[in-house]
């Protein structure tokens, strides 16, 4: 009873932002994504929307204003049905707006920027991320409450510190961003991110990584439509169909694997490491307190009984001594 309930409810909220959002003087435009390297190409992503809704923050700026800010982010008109292209590769965009091309040919590591365009416009530049043949491993981590302070694990404290924040007033955990500078040596190793925060946030989230010194890679974030299924993809759904995805595009790549216990990524990342025997080099989870729940503290045992090490505590400060990877 409750379900159809809040169904109905989260399609009004929807078309009522997406009236908000529209502007039919506007001509379509590009919303691009950090795309990926694959075998059998760059995977480019990005969104057509009617235009683009962005200001520039202030560290003076009251909260109320980074939450007027941060509304207009979710306040989006997408345009279905526009034919985009790239070099070789040419898409159309879905009824969210979303566009995804592969770009067949030979790249040099590294960052690149591909040149997309809608039909009749001058091109957008999609950057993509080319790993370097000298690459060991690569990282795929979590964003919120891994890497980022956000509250995750507490809805009302998640919102409130989402959307009262700004890209300069957000906060990294320091200790995160030290483990992914040593795991990423120089940028020789890359890094993904997986995270149940909207598509909507990529910029924000780019802007902010950059002002927090958080080592840069492709993000895999998720849509929130309304759909039949209810609101976007369940949070296990999608950090395991984009675990996958990760390692699909790298099969040459071990993964070290960073999140927190408070949004069940243990449960994830067991079932990852089940998935992918000898993919998975470790796991470092960030415990909240009071610390683990009995769920996550299982599957913590169960991914050591695979094989694999499985720090978790606090914060990662012993996370490469638990790996095996600090130097002596």
């Amino acid at each position: 009873m409750l379900r159809p309930i809040a169904m109905r409810a989260a399609r009004l909220v929807e078309r009522g932002l997406e009236r908000i959002g529209d502007r039919d003087d506007d001509e379509p435009v590009l919303d691009p994504y950090i795309g990926y390297a694959t075998p059998d190409g760059v995977v480019l992503r990005g969104r057509v929307l009617s235009h683009l809704r962005r200001a520039e923050p202030d560290p003076r700026q009251s909260r109320w204003t980074n939450l007027r800010q941060m509304a207009n982010l979710f306040i989006t008109d997408e345009v279905q049905g526009v034919r985009v292209t790239a070099p070789g590769a040419q898409a159309v965009s879905d009824a969210e707006g979303y566009i995804r091309l592969t770009v067949a040919g030979t790249f040099d590591p590294g960052w690149v920027d591909v040149p997309v365009a809608i039909e009749g416009q001058a091109p957008v530049r999609f950057p993509a991320l080319i790993p370097s043949p000298a690459a060991e491993w690569m990282v795929i981590s979590d964003i919120d409450d891994t890497v980022i302070r956000t509250g995750a694990h507490n809805l009302a404290r998640n919102l409130w510190t989402t959307f009262t924040g700004s890209a300069l007033t957000r906060q990294a955990h320091r200790d995160a961003v030290a483990l992914m500078d040593a795991m990423v040596d120089g940028g020789r190793n890359p890094v993904f991110y997986v995270s149940s925060s909207p598509w909507n946030l990529h910029d924000f989230l780019t802007d902010l990584f950059l002002n927090e010194g958080i080592p840069r890679g492709p993000k895999f974030l998720r849509d929130l439509g309304v759909t039949t299924e209810g609101v976007g993809e369940s949070h296990r759904t999608h950090k395991g169909a984009a675990i996958d995805a990760i390692l699909t595009a790298n099969p040459d790549l071990p993964a070290w694997l960073m999140g927190d216990s408070g949004q069940k990524d243990a449960q994830v990342y067991r079932a990852a490491v089940e998935r992918h025997p000898g993919r998975i080099k470790g796991v470092a989870l960030r415990e909240p307190a009071p610390g683990a729940g009995a769920d996550d503290a299982r599957c913590m045992t169960a991914i050591e009984a695979l094989g694999v090490p499985c720090y978790h505590g606090p914060d990662f400060g012993g996370a490469l001594a638990h790996w095996g990877l600090e130097r002596p």
